[in-house]
């Protein structure tokens, strides 16, 4: 693999997913001290980045599963997540429940939820990598992904360090069940309204 090729994709997924370390972040300090939630939120990770690559590929040698127009809707996924995520904290809050109830599954994030997330946020990320899949070819489109895959892990690595930090961890812990429903609400109502959605 050519290190220029390298170069370019590690410049390429750094700017287009600066962002994702910071929910990444929030997902860590959710599911702080549950059993597996870690491996739930890096396959979630994985699965919404691959399904991104995998339309942007598909879109940059000439497919189309996915209109320009319906991009902007993918909002809707992060807004019902965070409006989801409120209602569980504020019902925990009134109920003064700390823990999960018996028979629920076990806290934090689930692998899908962050794949949604994961994806909505990455919708605009299509428009950037389509031409640059498209004039790469096949050979440089793999270098591209691989560099990629890697780098997902890596952004893994550093949402959890960031969220394991000792002022960071208390800061999340106290405050993360307010932050995230803002956050998801947040980049939700942003991707809609910058998306052109509903006319806004």
């Amino acid at each position: 693999m050519n290190l220029g090729i390298v170069g370019q994709a590690a410049g390429l997924f750094a700017v287009t997913n600066i962002d994702d370390i910071l929910i990444l972040a929030l997902f860590f300090a959710q599911g702080a001290g549950r059993r597996g939630v870690a491996v739930r939120i890096v396959a979630g990770q994985y699965l919404g980045f691959l399904a991104l690559v995998a339309v942007a590929v598909a879109a940059g040698f000439g497919a189309t599963f996915l209109p320009g127009a319906l991009i902007p809707y993918l909002g809707l996924l992060p807004l019902a997540l965070g409006v989801k995520a409120a209602w569980q904290a504020w019902r925990n809050r009134r109920d003064g429940d700390d823990g999960d109830p018996d028979g629920e599954p076990p806290g934090g994030p689930r692998a899908l939820e962050v794949a949604a997330v994961t994806f909505a946020n990455g919708g605009d990320n299509i428009g950037v990598y389509v031409p640059v899949f498209a004039t790469a070819g096949p050979g440089g489109t793999g270098g591209y992904v691989a560099v990629f895959l890697v780098l997902v892990g890596v952004w893994c690595a550093a949402g959890r360090l960031f969220a394991t930090r000792p002022l960071v961890a208390r800061a999340l812990s106290r405050w993360g069940h307010v932050l995230l429903p803002v956050v998801l609400i947040g980049l939700g109502l942003l991707i809609l309204v910058e998306g052109g959605a509903f006319g806004l």
